[in-house]
């Protein structure tokens, strides 16, 4: 007997399902990749130029709360080590956390921003939203060492 429409339907559907799933790992990852790469190269721009920098902080950038000097540092030392970390997958959810305060902080602290700019920190910002919520993924250490030191079956 042939299997009518809807259950042709449905095993279709779960077909695709099957592959959409197989697909998020790899999203994640790049989307990891993605971000990561923004931040740490701004990072690295403002550690081979420490006195622009420090200029940026004090005239451009107005970092709520914060010395221009601190602000610099802080951002600095943001860029550099939470992408890495998101990277890994190593904390993932929590160097997601960081680099979307950073990306707030940094739209925050522009007087003027171009509506291009703007838009690319929305973008970023919804892909680190995405990875804060759903996690780094399993091809992240996260899904390896988390398990192990909560005491969790993997995944």
């Amino acid at each position: 007997m042939t299997p009518s429409l809807p259950h042709r339907l449905i095993a279709l559907l779960a077909q695709l399902r099957g592959l959409l799933e197989a697909l998020q790992s790899p999203a994640q990852l790049g989307a990891r990749l993605y971000v990561a790469s923004v931040f740490f190269s701004s990072g690295l721009t403002k550690i081979r130029d420490w006195d622009t920098t420090l200029a940026l902080f004090a005239d451009e950038y107005h970092v709520p709360l914060l010395p221009p000097h601190i602000a610099a540092v802080a951002g600095t030392f943001g860029e550099l080590v939470f992408p890495v970390l998101l990277v890994l997958g190593l904390g993932g959810r929590f160097a997601a956390l960081s680099l979307f305060c950073v990306n707030i902080v940094a739209v925050l602290s522009l007087q003027d921003i171009a509506p291009a700019a703007l838009q690319q920190h929305q973008f970023w910002g919804a892909l680190l939203l995405g990875l804060l919520l759903w996690g780094p993924g399993r091809w992240a250490l996260d899904a390896w060492w988390w398990p192990r030191a909560s005491g969790q079956p993997p995944r």
